[in-house]
């Protein structure tokens, strides 16, 4: 089932099962109001379960850098805007991923990697990144990193 997400009125909805869930609901919350402020686009996530394709697409592009990460993809969004699509997973342990991926050749291509308030670094990502910090009204200290992507990939579309 569809959860559109409020920026205003920060729910766990879907998240609960997180030992960080209120940080986690922050951190999505904290994307949503980017997206709105940005492009008025709301956003809108799925359970992940729905959506085995995006699983293997995220799951493809980590397998660039050796990653596998061994948390439970709680839910997924996708956001299609000025020529880019955003695909997002959100983690039981608290990470919330997105994959930057513009269609254009030779655009940007990225995976960033937020870390909720409070979670321990997975260890599949310990001593390979270095998380900057930033402070969020919605999600506390969110630890973010990223890297580039190097392949080409076919996002699938929820």
């Amino acid at each position: 089932m569809s959860y559109l997400v409020d920026f205003k009125a920060v729910s766990t909805i879907g998240l609960t099962t997180s030992p960080v869930a209120d940080a986690l609901a922050g951190l999505r919350a904290n994307e949503a109001r980017y997206f709105w402020t940005k492009y008025k686009q709301p956003f809108v996530t799925e359970p992940a379960a729905e959506h085995p394709d995006v699983i293997a697409y995220v799951t493809a592009i980590l397998a660039e850098k050796d990653l596998t990460l061994t948390a439970r993809p709680l839910e997924v969004a996708q956001q299609h805007v000025e020529g880019i699509v955003w695909t997002y997973v959100f983690y039981e342990d608290g990470l919330g991923l997105n994959v930057l991926y513009t269609l254009e050749d030779g655009g940007k291509r990225a995976v960033g990697l937020k870390l909720s308030d409070g979670m321990p670094i997975p260890e599949a990502l310990e001593g390979r990144f270095k998380f900057a910090h930033q402070k969020s009204k919605l999600a506390g200290v969110i630890r973010g990193s990223y890297f580039v992507i190097k392949g080409t990939y076919e996002a699938p579309t929820l």
